[in-house]
């Protein structure tokens, strides 16, 4: 059978063929391994440990990045959902995983313009271009399983045109079954954060993420539940089809952006309406926005927070579980005791489990330090020593950690949280955390 698609299509698509994905995702660790035998013969010819090591992070870090970045698809949303979490990493080898994740978090190489036109003919009609009184052929950004461009709908409103790759459902079920066989080398860049839950977790919302009318759906739920809310805003939805969708245009400073070079005020800002936007939305919305990375944020000129991207969401009809915030007031209290007979009440501790409520507690209340005073100041340092502590196979922590279970309803509502977590970290934020926590979080408040 022969591939009808033009030269500059095939190569540009998302490469559908499994062994191909499959060849250069295996690449990552192949080439760590070779680059690190390079590097014993380097330090025998005089060079530094130091010198070597710096080294190979860099060439790991650059060889992630192309990967991830070039096959899209779940290999990009599996190094977007790493990216919140590069706070955590030891400063040592920080520098070149933080570039490289970071890019992740709003890059990828674009289609040609034939094939989204195509896209844009099949899911609008044949007559789409009569929609628009303006289309922008050049992709304003992209995304792991889409691009977006810019447009000017026929009644005059510039709108966001989002257009899903071809491919990207073959791309995204090859690109999960394969990065699942390497979590252990992935855990190596995150340190404290799970990497294998992760993974399963993404391929659980596969099919959702694929379906731009879901997520329109999920956009005006959002939309609706914060209409004339002060601080924040939700592009209106305007058009959209399985594997298109049109929403407002809004231009707005990007959190990426904020964290690498915005002044304190604009971090601070960014920093509050986020964590706002996090626990107020199971209240407001019912929902919870699943997919926290700083390409999905933007900081308006009028100080907004704008949000974007409605892909990835949790269903919680009830709220956030109000065991979650009496948890959380133990913890900040010292109740160890009234701590470990809830927590073994809702699932987070096995009957059979030998652990003892001090120990349990120690494990647990660093984790409450930004809710001990009226502010608290997120940095890379906190993360680093949380992840740090959890990390430690030879450690206490460690052995707690591993001890506890994490029952499934929560388990979504803890991964956004740890991801939110990151991006405040990332920011250098100092925010009212507990003020914010205390208003939304069912259960916390004393």
């Amino acid at each position: 059978m022969t591939d009808s698609r033009s030269a500059e299509d095939r190569e540009a698509a998302i490469p559908r063929n499994g062994a191909a994905r499959t060849a250069k995702l295996a690449s990552i660790p192949l080439g760590i391994a070779g680059r690190a035998v390079g590097g014993w013969g380097r330090r025998l010819t005089g060079q530094s440990a130091e010198e070597v090591n710096a080294t190979l992070s860099a060439k790991a870090a650059e060889q992630l990045f192309e990967v991830l970045g070039t096959l899209k698809g779940g290999a990009m949303k599996f190094g977007q959902a790493l990216s919140v979490f590069e706070a955590a990493v030891p400063d040592e080898m920080a520098k070149p995983y933080r570039e490289a994740l970071t890019k992740l978090q709003a890059a990828a190489p674009p289609m040609p313009t034939r094939q989204t036109h195509r896209v844009l003919a099949e899911q609008l009609g044949r007559t789409w271009q009569q929609r628009f009184a303006t289309f922008d052929d050049e992709p304003a950004a992209s995304a792991s399983i889409g691009q977006v461009h810019r447009a000017t709908w026929h009644d005059g409103r510039e709108v966001a045109v989002k257009v899903q790759y071809p491919g990207a459902d073959d791309a995204l079920r090859s690109d999960l079954r394969q990065l699942q066989r390497f979590s252990r080398l992935f855990q190596a860049f995150v340190p404290g954060t799970e990497v294998k839950p992760l993974l399963a977790e993404l391929a659980e919302r596969m099919n959702e993420e694929l379906d731009y009318q879901a997520e329109a759906q999920n956009q005006r739920a959002f939309v609706k539940a914060f209409e004339g809310v002060s601080g924040f805003l939700i592009p209106r939805v305007v058009a959209s089809a399985p594997k298109v969708i049109v929403t407002e245009w809004v231009t707005g400073t990007p959190l990426s952006k904020i964290i690498s070079s915005g002044d304190k005020e604009a971090r601070d800002r960014a920093g509050s309406l986020l964590t706002e936007f996090h626990y107020s939305s199971p209240e407001r919305a019912r929902l919870l926005h699943s997919d926290p990375h700083p390409g999905n944020f933007m900081l308006t000129a009028d100080g907004r927070l704008c949000v974007i991207d409605f892909g990835g969401v949790s269903r919680l009809p009830e709220g956030i579980p109000q065991h979650l915030g009496e948890m959380t007031r133990l913890a900040l209290d010292g109740e160890s005791s009234k701590l470990m007979r809830l927590l073994r009440e809702s699932g987070f501790i096995r009957a059979d489990a030998d652990l003892q409520a001090d120990d349990v507690l120690a494990y647990l209340a660093p984790f409450t330090e930004p809710l001990a005073g009226e502010t608290f100041h997120f940095t890379r340092r906190w993360m680093q020593r949380q992840a740090g502590r959890v990390g430690d196979t030879r450690g206490r922590d460690f052995r707690i950690g591993r001890s506890l279970n994490l029952p499934p309803e929560y388990l979504m509502i803890h991964r956004v949280t740890a991801g939110s977590t990151g991006i405040l970290c990332q920011l250098d934020a100092e925010i009212p955390a507990r003020a914010i926590v205390e208003r939304w979080q069912p259960g916390f408040a004393a």
